[in-house]
């Protein structure tokens, strides 16, 4: 967890010298995201909410995010976690959202993609997505290098 705090207190810093802020939509991380920013003092300051959108009942209902929204969009794929990242810097009126989707295992998810797979993307001034196989079915430590993999790609951005 320690990387996690380290790579959060980076971005809160930058954010807050900046006088940006942020928001998190995160599924297989589970919340970890939110929380390393959350655990910097004087997160108020540049954190502004966070969702954990595990489900499509919590995808429509705290982003809105349709079916016919989803229409040839596949979930847990790169296009999914920028819908999710732009969607929620819209709601929120955010300079960077932030959005991680995919399978932390120990099995797959129903969409056929396997354990440590992670799809994550960055909404704000720029755009970026990226992937990550990790190649592992550890629960845990997906969702942790899940989180890590989000962090750093923020960390990028700004």
């Amino acid at each position: 967890m320690q990387d996690l705090l380290t790579m959060a207190g980076e971005i809160a810093e930058r954010l807050r010298s900046r006088g940006e802020t942020v928001a998190i939509a995160e599924s297989s991380a589970g919340g970890l995201i939110a929380a390393a920013l959350l655990a910097q003092p004087g997160a108020s300051a540049f954190f502004v909410g966070g969702v954990v959108v595990y489900t499509r009942t919590s995808r429509e209902a705290l982003l809105g995010i349709t079916a016919a929204d989803m229409d040839a969009i596949r979930p847990a794929s790169e296009v999914y976690a920028l819908l999710l990242a732009g969607r929620l810097r819209a709601r929120l009126g955010v300079t960077w959202a932030l959005a991680e989707t995919g399978a932390a295992g120990p099995s797959g998810n129903r969409y056929g993609d396997a354990p440590g797979h992670s799809c994550l993307a960055v909404s704000g001034p720029a755009e970026a997505t990226r992937t990550i196989e990790t190649g592992l079915d550890d629960r845990t430590r997906n969702m942790r290098l899940f989180a890590s993999g989000a962090l750093g790609l923020l960390r990028g951005m700004l």
